[in-house]
């Protein structure tokens, strides 16, 4: 017999772990947020998970991304953690999706999923796929801005149209208003104040480019915020797989 998930069985019962191997789970956006997100889920037995990502890894990534270490770099970084989720898990099952997310490809996501996480920074796209989720009625939990922060435990969760202080948040809930989404989207954010003072991409000359030629700005961040923010989005979906009674210890009385 297979003890690698002896301890989840033993904290959680069988059905609660035979459950988690029979979820699908669906997480876009492979980078700091995402991919610690992706490797507690597999810990935790998540049987089979499709990851989405177009992006390399890059030597930039190295501070903060769990998938990113000198061996890997230039890698894709959905073939990185496929393998890593392999190496954890033999037995799971990784749909990969190595491109971009766009308005034409959401299905990619949504196929079969119980639940999705949206762990990409880009806000058209995570305006874009919220609202497609919503009316869908896919559960889908997303991550708002984890650069710039300094400290851990001001890190919250809320519904999207209850959180404060979050400069990406606050326009991702003016694009969802305008697209008539309504309240039952949970996020992760902090309310920190940030200092905006990044340099501007066309004088950087760390600049990077994205797939168009467009210099992206460089903001400062750290691995002991983007690894709380992807935690708190892998226990937001066991919570949602499991049902918060069981993950919480509380009486469903």
């Amino acid at each position: 017999m297979d003890d690698r998930f002896l301890r989840i069985e033993r904290l959680l019962s069988k059905e609660s772990l035979d459950r988690l191997k029979s979820s699908r789970v669906a997480v876009v956006g492979l980078g700091a947020v995402g991919g610690n997100a992706v490797e507690a889920l597999a810990r935790s037995g998540v049987g089979h998970i499709s990851i989405m990502d177009f992006d390399g890894v890059s030597i930039t990534n190295i501070n903060r991304q769990i998938i990113a270490l000198e061996s890997t770099i230039d890698e894709s970084k959905v073939s990185v953690m496929a393998s890593r989720l392999k190496d954890i898990n033999p037995d799971i099952c990784i749909k990969r999706i190595d491109e971009r997310l766009t308005d034409e490809n959401h299905d990619l996501l949504f196929e079969g999923a119980d639940l999705v996480l949206d762990c990409i920074d880009s806000l058209d796209s995570k305006i874009s796929l919220l609202t497609d989720a919503y009316f869908r009625k896919i559960p889908i939990v997303s991550s708002m801005g984890a650069a710039l922060r300094k400290n851990p435990f001001l890190i919250k969760r809320a519904d999207i149209f209850d959180t404060y202080g979050c400069p990406l948040a606050r326009r991702i809930r003016e694009g969802l208003r305008k697209n008539h989404v309504g309240r039952g989207i949970e996020c992760i954010f902090s309310p920190e104040k940030v200092n905006f003072n990044y340099v501007d991409p066309e004088l950087d000359d760390k600049a990077e480019e994205d797939d168009k030629g467009h210099k992206r700005r460089v903001l400062g961040s750290m691995v002991t915020i983007t690894s709380v923010f992807g935690e708190y989005m892998a226990h937001t979906a066991l919570e949602i797989l499991l049902g918060r009674e069981i993950m919480r210890g509380e009486s469903s009385s």
